[in-house]
C-alpha cells in the first residue's frame, strides 16, 4: 500500500479530484473510445503494439479530463509528472486553464524498502485486487480474498525490473524535483511506517505549507 493508498486517502479528506494516469492507463485496455481521441492512441500503443505511451499522449489524455481540474475541492495528479519534459507540459495547461499547483509531495522511502514494497506485490488474476505478502496478505495464502482466484506477482514487481525501474526513477526525477524545490512547491514526506501515519504526516505537512503561504509577506 503505497502512493496509491495515500492519494485515495488525501482524495477523500480533501475533497479533491483525484487525476490517476495509472487508472486511465489500465482503463484504456477496455474502454470503448472516439476515433482519434487520445485515449484511442492510448489504446493503440498499450494494447495493439505494447509500447510506452508518449508524453504528448499523456497530456492528451489530462487534457481530455480538463474538467477534473476545475472540480470545487481542487484536483490532485496522481502518478504524473515522471519526468521534467512532462512537468513543462503541465505547467503549460495549468496556465492555459488558468490554474497553479499548491504543492508536490514527494514520498521519500529507503530504496531497500521500496525494493521490498515492489517485489511484495501480489495481484489477483481476475479482480485485479492488490495484496502484499507482508503488509497486506491475503486470508489464504495465493488466494484472492475476495473473489477466490489465484494472486500472482507481475512482471513488472520481479526484483531485476523492479530494481531497473527504481535506476531510471531516480534519473528522472532528481531533475524534477530540483524543477518544483527551485519553485518552492516540493514537500517531502517520510513514507515509512502504516498507510495511516504516512496520511498523518501528509496532512501536517499540507497545513503548515497552508499556514506559510497565508503568512503576510
Amino acid at each position: 500500500m503505497g502512493k496509491d493508498t495515500q492519494a485515495r486517502l488525501l482524495s477523500r479528506a480533501l475533497g479533491a479530484c483525484q487525476l490517476s494516469t495509472g487508472e486511465v492507463f489500465r482503463a484504456a485496455r477496455s474502454t470503448k473510445t472516439a476515433p482519434y481521441s487520445a485515449m484511442a492512441l492510448a489504446q493503440a500503443c498499450v494494447v495493439e503494439h505494447g509500447e510506452i505511451i508518449a508524453d504528448e499522449i499523456v497530456l492528451g489524455l489530462i487534457r481530455e479530463r480538463s474538467r477534473c481540474l476545475h472540480c470545487r475541492g481542487g484536483f490532485m495528479l496522481d502518478d504524473f509528472p515522471r519526468t521534467l519534459s512532462q512537468a513543462q507540459a503541465i505547467d503549460g495547461l495549468l496556465a492555459a486553464e488558468h490554474l497553479q499547483l499548491d504543492a508536490v509531495i514527494n514520498y521519500e522511502l529507503p530504496a531497500a524498502e521500496l525494493l521490498a514494497r515492489h517485489t511484495g506485490r501480489r495481484v489477483c488474476a481476475q479482480c485485479q485486487a492488490v495484496f502484499h505478502i507482508t503488509n497486506r496478505p491475503p486470508q489464504t495464502e495465493g488466494i484472492c480474498d475476495q473473489c477466490g482466484a489465484a494472486l500472482g506477482q507481475q512482471p513488472d514487481d520481479r526484483p531485476e525490473a523492479v530494481t531497473a525501474r527504481l535506476a531510471a526513477y531516480t534519473t528522472d526525477t532528481t531533475p524534477l524535483a530540483a524543477h518544483y524545490r527551485a519553485r518552492g512547491l516540493l514537500m517531502p514526506v517520510n513514507a515509512t511506517g502504516r498507510p495511516e501515519e504516512i496520511f498523518t504526516r501528509t496532512i501536517a505537512a499540507l497545513a503548515t505549507l497552508a499556514l506559510h503561504s497565508q503568512a503576510p509577506a
